[in-house]
C-alpha cells in the first residue's frame, strides 16, 4: 500500500505519511538513519551493533522508487531505499 502523501519537515525532524486507511505517520528522521534497510545497516545490526548517528541528522532528500523511498541524510548517507511496507510498520 502507498501513502496518499509524503512530507519531509526539516524543522520538526520528521516525515510524514498519509496513509489511505486515514492513518498518518511521522517519523523521526534520526530513527530512520538508525533503521536504514541498506545491506550495510543491516548487516550492522545483524551482529547486535547499535548505529551511531547524531541526533541532529535531518532527511535532505526524498526521492521516490515507486515501491519505497530512497533517503538522502545530512551526514550523506544514501544508500538505503525504504519500501512502503517497511516504512508502515515503523513505529511513530
Amino acid at each position: 500500500m502507498n501513502p496518499l502523501a509524503v512530507g519531509n519537515s526539516r524543522s520538526r525532524q520528521q516525515l510524514r505519511l498519509s496513509w489511505p486507511d486515514g492513518r498518518e505517520q511521522w517519523l523521526d528522521h534520526a530513527e530512520l538513519r538508525r533503521q536504514c534497510p541498506c545491506s550495510q545497516c543491516r548487516a550492522f545490526r545483524m551482529r547486535g551493533l547499535t548505529p551511531m548517528v547524531d541526533g541532529r541528522v535531518r532527511v535532505v532528500e526524498l526521492h521516490s522508487q515507486g515501491y519505497g523511498l530512497q533517503l538522502v541524510f545530512s551526514d550523506g548517507h544514501e544508500r538505503g531505499i525504504y519500501p512502503w511496507a517497511y516504512l508502515s510498520s515503523l513505529t511513530d
